[in-house]
């Protein structure tokens, strides 16, 4: 890759005279004349996406384009900024980190967080070659015993935690090292520019949402705990935020600012790093400088299996995330679904998909109490490298057709995320979901300098133990890239409770259905199942929940499951979010959509 600093001229022409895609690796962006903050663009796109944001049901319209593309489940005012990357000459590696470093700061660091965590599933163009980036949870060298780290997860409010707050329950994030790194691999912007948009947001304000209200409400008391934290969210009468308020971040943007100047590093070895640790040892943690120092990003090849003349390019280990989609899509080949017919037309395919989903348990199962496995299914190999062969699917199928079914263990892990899929005008592709893996800022409520720090250990005791001290540890996230005929064909990424769910049928109704990212969107679907324990005798019950209206009544009884209709306002904590864009090899039209029930939006040109 071409040095950033090259300057071609001929770049900005072309964007003045209408967005031209450009036809040389030798033309890069004239890297002085770039700015990507909202200030500098039009008025009426900043105007139109800063009401996205107080949208609670904004739709989403499919967004086509040739040029380049942008999606993502929450904050269509960052997908605004990932495409103001691609039209100022980015790559899809330039969107992508773009748009994920304004997510944060337009989430106020509730969700996701500049010290959460990455990973990425990139097509380089150039060389038609896919890679794959962890930059995820390591895990603190000092802790080794990890089941006794304080918490668990309840179910609303401050009682979303109960324990005492913990410095322990923090992990070492990799967000800002993976920016810093998919930017350097495979960047055309200065690392600095990126930035632009979430540090104006954050010095100049946003108006204090509906969405981030709801956020706020349930939180007070753990956000009231530090003076620091406190202060982020309350005005200088000392009152909370409320909707419609001008939201600032000012000492977010100036270290923001700092990491942008001085790289990563500042927040792993440098002047924030000491003062984080400082924090979370005051709380009892065992986090080092380290901890901080010793963190690297891990590239590595992603796992790869056919499914229909497809090849799909999923998230590599350690994720078992990747894994678990794979299999997935094994278990609907050997579950004979295409010859059934969509779920929503076919009682039968609809038991099989909702059954063969519970494969999402194996990584947990494994982790907590692997003698399960053992017992159900004597002789089969649980491995990540067992589980995404197509032998694998069909004795696992064999196994759960003939009575050897999961039992739903009840996972109340939160799974706070967001994602990012780019293309850009030269054919690269990149999809990514970053995370907090936290109950809403996290239930020791520490912020430094603008950063959020959460809570990530609470819910992942028995995995944490599972892994060496100061080791990487293995995580759920599903997205990768599809392939047809050896032409990378779309980007895909998915997030939230239901994301296991939601990622199967909609790559099942793109691959065997014959769908856009759009259509798979808009198709019936079902959701994460509710899980409620017998009273009897502890064993979960499963209802298979959908959204009323959607399916036929007697299909669902046709099911034999107990089937729950629920509303619009359920759906959102019970559907997995996933967004895709789809690039057709021999025109380069890109369709593009996300979900139709967040604030996340299809952007394309």
């Amino acid at each position: 890759m071409l040095s950033k600093k090259m300057i071609s001229l001929s770049v900005i022409s072309s964007l003045a005279l209408g967005g031209c895609s450009l036809t040389s690796e030798t033309q890069t962006p004239d890297t002085q004349a770039i700015s990507l903050a909202p200030s500098q663009w039009p008025a009426e796109d900043l105007a139109k996406f800063k009401q996205v944001e107080w949208d609670t049901f904004p739709g989403n319209p499919e967004a086509v384009g040739y040029q380049g593309a942008v999606a993502g489940s929450f904050h269509g005012l960052a997908q605004r900024a990932g495409l103001e990357a691609l039209k100022q000459g980015g790559t899809s590696a330039d969107a992508a980190m773009t748009t994920a470093l304004t997510q944060v700061a337009l989430g106020a660091g509730a969700v996701i967080s500049y010290f959460g965590i990455m990973s990425v599933v990139h097509y380089d163009a150039a060389t038609g070659e896919v890679s794959y980036m962890n930059a995820n949870w390591n895990t603190v060298k000092g802790e080794t015993d990890a089941m006794s780290i304080p918490g668990s997860i309840g179910f609303s409010g401050d009682a979303l935690f109960d324990g005492v707050p913990s410095g322990r329950t923090a992990l070492v994030g990799g967000f800002m090292k993976g920016v810093e790194a998919t930017n350097e691999r495979y960047g055309k912007l200065p690392f600095e520019r990126l930035f632009d948009p979430s540090i104006e947001l954050a010095e100049e304000g946003i108006t204090w949402s509906p969405a981030l209200n709801k956020y706020l409400k349930p939180r007070k008391k753990s956000l009231s705990r530090l003076p620091e934290t406190k202060a982020v969210f309350t005005k200088a009468d000392g009152s909370w935020l409320q909707e419609g308020d001008t939201f600032k971040q000012p000492a977010l943007a100036k270290t923001l600012r700092e990491v942008a100047k001085q790289g990563a590093d500042y927040m792993y070895t440098g002047p924030w790093a000491q003062k984080l640790v400082t924090a979370v040892q005051k709380d009892g943690g065992h986090m080092t400088l380290e901890d901080l120092a010793n963190y690297q990003v891990m590239w590595g090849k992603p796992l790869i299996a056919e499914h229909n003349g497809y090849t799909i390019n999923a998230n590599g280990l350690p994720s078992y995330g990747g894994a678990s989609m794979i299999e997935a899509l094994h278990l609907a080949e050997a579950a004979n679904i295409r010859e059934l017919g969509h779920w929503s037309k076919n009682a039968e395919s609809f038991r099989r998909m909702a059954e063969l989903t519970a494969n999402m348990m194996v990584p947990h199962i494994q982790a907590g109490t692997p003698q399960v496995l053992d017992q159900m299914y004597p002789g089969m190999d649980f491995s990540p490298e067992s589980r995404i062969t197509a032998k694998h699917g069909e004795q696992f199928w064999q196994r759960m057709e003939a009575g050897a079914k999961l039992a739903m263990w009840d996972d109340a892990s939160p799974k706070h995320s967001d994602t990012v899929v780019a293309i850009d005008q030269w054919g690269n592709m990149t999809a990514v979901v970053h995370s907090i893996n936290s109950v809403v800022w996290g239930a020791t409520g520490i912020m430094v300098d603008g950063i959020s720090i959460g809570d990530p250990a609470i819910n992942q005791k028995a995995i944490i133990a599972s892994v060496e001290p100061g080791s990487r540890l293995p995580d759920p996230v599903e997205h990768g890239l599809l392939l047809k005929d050896g032409e990378p064909v779309m980007a895909f990424s998915s997030m939230s409770m239901g994301l296991h769910q939601q990622t199967a049928q909609s790559l099942i109704n793109v691959m065997d259905f014959g769908m856009s990212p759009k259509e798979a969107l808009d198709a019936p679907s079902f959701f994460m199942p509710e899980m409620r324990l017998d009273p009897a005798t502890g064993i979960p019950k499963n209802t298979a929940r959908v959204m009323e209206g959607e399916f036929d009544q007697a299909l669902l009884d046709k099911t034999g499951l107990p089937v729950k209709q629920i509303t619009p306002a359920e759906r959102r904590m019970a559907q997995g979010l996933w967004v895709g864009i789809a690039r057709d090899p021999k025109t380069g039209e890109l369709r593009a959509a996300s979900h139709p029930y967040t604030n996340g939006q299809a952007v394309a040109y």
